[in-house]
């Protein structure tokens, strides 16, 4: 039973099909399978040539001998046996006889047809075609030049074949295209091909990554597949046709491709491989190269065949012919343009104006009465300047010679009169003018030459400039990310010390404020103890009221005393410091009376400090700690907002970052859009300086052919024209 519809086919490994084959009539039904001998290896095992989608193994029929490539499946195709049939169908109806070279082969699909684990899957039954894969061959042959150019030549003969009946192989690369031994080609693998039957289909794959072009999708499927794989190998050949060496040069060992590779085609300015093509001395290998390099570019409805889809004509005989069609050079001085490029180019074989006639005369014809007077005139002036001579006129003007002369001349206008010569003056200045009107090739050719070089040389620096523009732009974005974190690092720092301060600050209000308190209470006792009342030891009223007087009237009023020295009595004196700091003198109070009042007063202190309050009220504390509470959530808010405005920037940094990479990829990508329409200008260029080449040649050529006609219309001939008539 097959899978359900729309689902996906589980196959083998090409391990389980090998395992199967070991016993070929029991694996299979057909009756040219079903005990077929499998090609072994070494070590008496069916030998798998692996791919993307199957296993091929080389099996030799025991009814007729016939050896077949059998394509075991391992993985799914989408409408594979609608494929293969559509397919099938339309190789069927290909004639040979129309054909360049036997390159189709015929396959059988059979669904059901072999037997792994139990379980029925199907195969490809092809033709074996005893030939080697591309690679091998040019590997053994690619020093004989004649034979790689033939086998170019033979390439581009099967892709006409191809394009010429809509049909496209999908993945031509070295492995699908065989060389048999008589230098004709053979197509294998047909898992891919493109037939108009499937059309409206997906693909199935993309074909070798080495031979297509960067644009080709997943589902990229109808006639135009290969042609972009068909300007790549054409390179290649026509490349190794031209110098062999770069075979060694540029291909590597058992490398999955020929000349060029994936990398060339993604990155053709940093290419070396295609660079050498670009510069190579052959004008026809550096061509192709550089329409390889153009259509790397482009979309593949765009890209144009290798070759027209007709069949190639000969041109009509003109002044610029192709003799060289397959060889892909102009025969000298023919002015043709390449085989290659037949078909992709206007035709400039087109043969140029030359005024009424195809061709200019180069003999006269009719004679007419000017003619006949010039005849006549000969004789007469002959005779004139020998009776001239005798009779003695040899002072006249230019002597006896003047009737000669005037022979001379009179024969001179009739010739420039002669239709044949005013014909021939026409053709030459028509062809002259068309020819001057195109530029001269070389000097063309080198402007092109060097406007190309210069892209190229603008192309490799963007192309090294602009991950650099990347990297400084980061590296930008990194320096501004570190200082931003530099900064949010500094703030928070600055703000946790002031959190952290804020407790001891806390603890020093409230130090503060108890020590206010207590020196308060201290001074509420001192002012309500008068020295009147409780004077000190040794001092009376009167001494209390000159205190009093001078402002000490309790032990609030002062702090203490200092001795000074009485001069005027040659003794020790006091005075008092004042609570403000002022000193006063007062009469009667001496040193002895000053300490007794300090001693009084310090008592009182030492009674008041033993009972001031050693705590704040939590009245008295709820200011302290309201404001530092406050002052904390002004800090934490600001913390807050320094990771807000870090992040805040780093957003914006991230923004520019992106911003200036999308403009750096569309500059980028714009600048190399500009370059690529600069690359196809050029090769429009190219194909219009072989153009007007080619023209130019043919106009130079017919401009010679016409200036020798015209050369031949000679002043002795048009006097043998005037007596002979020839």
């Amino acid at each position: 039973m097959g899978p359900a519809p729309g689902s996906q086919r589980l196959f083998p490994s090409g391990a389980k099909y090998a395992e199967a084959l070991q016993h070929t009539q029991l694996c299979f039904r057909h009756p040219e399978l079903k005990g077929a001998q499998p090609e072994l290896t070494g070590l008496g095992l069916p030998r798998p040539i692996s791919g993307a989608f199957a296993s091929v193994f080389s099996l030799t029929s025991p009814t007729s001998g016939r050896r077949y490539a059998v394509k075991c499946f391992t993985r799914h195709v989408p409408d594979q046996e609608r494929r293969y049939e559509a397919i099938s169908s339309r190789l069927a109806l290909l004639d040979q006889a129309e054909l360049s070279q036997p390159w189709n082969l015929g396959f059988e699909y059979l669904p059901d047809a072999i037997t792994v684990e139990a379980k029925r899957y199907p195969v490809l039954k092809m033709e074996w075609a005893e030939a080697v894969t591309l690679s091998s061959w040019l590997d053994d042959n690619h020093a004989d030049r004649a034979a790689v150019d033939r086998l170019a030549n033979r390439f581009e003969e099967l892709t006409r074949d191809l394009a010429g009946h809509q049909i496209a192989h999908g993945d031509l690369q070295h492995g699908n295209l065989l060389v048999a031994s008589d230098g004709t080609l053979r197509l294998v693998d047909y898992d891919g091909m493109y037939v108009p039957a499937l059309a409206g289909l997906g693909g199935t794959e993309r074909g070798h990554r080495n031979y297509q072009s960067p644009l080709r999708g997943n589902d990229d499927f109808g006639a135009d597949l290969d042609r972009f794989s068909t300007w790549v190998i054409f390179l290649s050949l026509k490349a190794i046709a031209s110098e062999p060496a770069l075979w060694s040069r540029l291909h590597e060992p058992s490398g999955e491709f020929l000349l060029l590779a994936e990398d060339d085609f993604t990155s053709p300015a940093g290419s070396a491989r295609l660079q050498t093509l670009l510069t190579h001395p052959d004008r026809m290998v550096s061509g192709l190269a550089d329409q390889v390099r153009t259509l790397a570019a482009q979309p593949l409805d765009m890209l144009p065949p290798l070759t027209p889809a007709v069949p190639r004509q000969r041109p009509a005989a003109t002044v610029i012919t192709d003799t060289t069609a397959h060889r892909g050079t102009a025969a000298p001085g023919a002015g043709g343009l390449p085989g290659w490029m037949t078909g992709h180019v206007t035709s400039a074989a087109s043969p140029p104006r030359t005024g009424p006639s195809a061709a200019p005369p180069d003999r006269f014809e009719i004679r007419r009465p000017l003619d006949v007077a010039v005849a006549v005139a000969w004789p007469l002036m002959l005779a004139v300047t020998v009776l001239a001579f005798f009779v003695g006129l040899s002072t006249a003007p230019f002597g006896p010679a003047a009737p000669v002369l005037a022979a001379a001349a009179f024969s001179v206008l009739g010739r420039a009169r002669r239709p044949e010569r005013v014909r021939a003056r026409a053709v030459l200045s028509e062809l002259t003018a068309e020819r001057d009107q195109f530029d001269d090739p070389v000097k063309a050719e080198d402007k092109l030459r060097k406007d190309r070089a210069k892209l190229e040389a603008a192309e490799t620096k963007r192309t090294a400039d602009h991950p650099r523009a990347q990297s400084k732009l980061i590296a930008s974005h990194q320096a501004e990310l570190q200082q931003i974190e530099k900064r949010r690092i500094r703030e928070r720092r600055g703000l946790d010390k002031k959190i952290a301060g804020l407790s001891e600050e806390r603890d020093k209000a409230l130090r503060t404020a108890l020590a206010a308190r207590q020196s308060a209470y201290v001074r509420n006792r001192l002012g309500r103890r008068l020295i009147a009342q409780n004077p000190p030891h040794g001092i009376g009223p009167k001494l209390a009221a000159r205190l009093a007087a001078a402002g000490v009237r309790t032990a609030a009023d002062f702090t203490g005393y200092r001795t000074v020295n009485n001069a005027h009595y040659n003794s020790v004196g006091a005075v008092l410091v004042l609570s403000n700091g002022r000193h006063i003198d007062v009469q009667g109070i001496g040193e002895g009376k000053a300490k007794a009042l300090d001693f009084w007063r310090r008592q009182l202190v030492a009674a008041a400090e033993a009972d001031q309050p050693t705590a704040l009220t939590a009245q008295e504390r709820l200011p302290i700690d309201r404001d530092i509470t406050a002052r904390s959530a002004r800090l934490t808010t600001e913390l807050r907002s320094v990771d807000v405005a870090a992040e805040a920037s780093r957003t914006k940094a991230r923004q520019a970052l992106n911003d200036g990479q999308a403009r750096l990829a569309r500059e980028n990508t714009e600048a190399g859009e500009r370059a690529r329409r600069q690359r196809q200008e050029f090769s429009r260029r190219a194909v219009t300086l072989q153009q007007d080449g080619a023209r130019h040649a043919a106009l130079s050529a017919a401009a010679e052919t016409a200036e020798a006609h015209r050369r031949r219309l000679s002043l002795l001939r048009y006097l043998r024209f005037l007596y002979t008539g020839r």
